[in-house]
């Protein structure tokens, strides 16, 4: 198997990054830390890693000293799983899941996982399945149906579920093919324009690599929002946009809300687009999880931002890649682990009949990792070599190259880590508009630029839709 040097090298070589950067690095550890089968530690170590080199590359662009990145891979992989192990006012996290939620067996004997976490998608469900939402009605009215042909109804009245599948059974499929023709991280330029120097105006250099430039956040869950969090560590002004019939998760929200400014807007109304047409005439990067025909559709398609900002860059992610058949289906990190292996896998590596979860959503983190990582890197290329950049990402697209780093024998019988254990070592205490917060610090660790969040987690649409000044 390869080292996380070797891994994180790879990373880095793919975006064009220059090499001698990464003898700046220290990646210290030993894995496996957690339990699974897959190299979850590692995958986080090294995604982290990247992100965090490239913002140091950023910071000597601009006329900043060299600096050393390390990452511990124990932090690393707590970091992976900072949703667990935060506090409210010294309270933990309410249940995770919808009553629904989760895995139910099929009339032909198959497994299926329901995401219900938002009411419309717990709605599709009960629609297709014509029954209350509870959970033994639910699995009482799915013993009529054959797995595959409920995944494909409820995806087409609205709903999101993913029939598990083996690893064989999920590379013959078309969608799998496709994204075997895809690199992890695509960056493309997409339109021309004048390179946004680093030593000119408006951007301030400040304390850190990525201050003065400003970021819009159209993202929610974990993957987007944790590339969000991270341009915000590295000193970036996030601005996290949703609206207030837009369905969220709170304890999320709070966990990677971490740095930002967050406003409302109505986006299907003329207004909203507006508001957000100027915002994104100001912007340096446009971070977003909407499926891609959902914002052409009010004119924020990539090459329309770029014709209203020539020179932005714009990051897309996705749930299984922008191509092939499913390039337009929506999902989340446990639906795209089920049907792409992953929890057939780690079931059969402990000996049980059924699926088994990464003990991480590790494909959302590593992914939101990557989306930063790839805004760093495309800001950078903007400003040698001008243009406008589109970057995409996608969380199937992370399980494949995790599949690829290899597996361990006897992975699962790794102890977990405890919450005393990680709440003694890496996590900070802060304010917030919730409560007192205490958090997993960053674990990418700059030498002369230490990452932290400058603002305070808030309540969504606390902030107005305009940015701060650059300061």
């Amino acid at each position: 198997m390869q080292s996380p040097a070797d891994i994180l090298s790879d990373i880095w070589a793919s975006a064009d990054g220059d090499k001698a950067a990464l003898a700046r690095v220290r990646l210290t550890g030993e894995e496996p830390q957690i339990p699974s089968s897959f190299r979850v530690a590692v995958a986080g170590q090294t995604t982290i890693a990247a992100a965090g080199l490239a913002a140091a590359e950023i910071w000597r662009m601009r006329g900043g000293e060299a600096q050393d990145v390390a990452v511990d891979m124990r932090h690393a992989v707590v970091e992976c799983r900072s949703e667990r192990y935060l506090r409210l006012d010294d309270k933990p996290p309410p249940p995770a899941w919808d009553a629904i939620a989760g895995v139910h067996k099929t009339g032909d004997s198959r497994f299926v996982r329901c995401h219900t976490n938002f009411r419309h998608h717990r709605d599709a469900v009960c629609k297709v399945l014509g029954c209350v939402p509870e959970r033994e009605k639910v699995q009482a009215a799915l013993m009529q149906w054959k797995g595959e042909d409920f995944e494909a109804a409820t995806y087409a009245a609205g709903g999101v579920v993913a029939l598990m599948r083996s690893y064989d059974e999920w590379s013959a499929l078309p969608q799998a093919r496709a994204l075997a023709q895809l690199p992890l991280i695509s960056i493309e330029k997409i339109g021309d324009a004048s390179p946004k120097s680093w030593s000119k105006e408006p951007w301030p250099k400040g304390d850190r690599p990525l201050s003065g430039l400003r970021v819009l956040d159209l993202s929610r869950v974990i993957a987007g929002p944790v590339a969000g969090r991270t341009l915000a560590a590295h000193g970036a002004d996030v601005l996290l946009v949703s609206g207030p019939e837009l369905p969220a998760i709170p304890w999320l929200t709070i966990d990677t809300g971490r740095g930002k400014l967050t406003t409302f807007i109505e986006l299907k109304s003329e207004a909203g687009q507006a508001q957000l047409r100027a915002l994104l005439k100001e912007a340096d990067i446009f971070s977003q999880g909407y499926r891609p025909r959902a914002l052409a559709a009010l004119g924020f398609s990539p090459e329309q931002a770029a014709e209203i900002n020539p020179g932005i860059v714009y990051v897309t992610l996705s749930a299984y890649g922008h191509a092939g058949p499913w390039a337009e289906r929506r999902g989340f990190d446990s639906l795209v682990q089920t049907t792409t292996g992953f929890n057939d896998a780690e079931g059969k590596a402990a000996g049980i009949n059924g699926p088994k979860e990464l003990p991480a959503q590790m494909l959302d983190h590593a992914t939101g990792y990557l989306m930063a990582f790839g805004a760093m890197m495309a800001r950078a290329r903007q400003a040698r070599e001008g243009g406008s950049w589109h970057v995409r990402v996608s969380l199937a697209q992370t399980g494949r190259w995790l599949w690829n780093l290899g597996r361990f024998e006897g992975g699962l019988n790794t102890p977990d880590l405890t919450g005393e254990a990680v709440h003694a070592t890496f996590m900070e205490t802060v304010s917030s508009g919730f409560g007192m917060l205490t958090a997993v610090r960053h674990s990418a660790v700059l030498s002369r630029t230490p990452a932290r969040w400058s603002r305070p987690a808030m309540a969504l649409g606390s902030h107005p839709p305009q940015w701060p000044a650059r300061s």
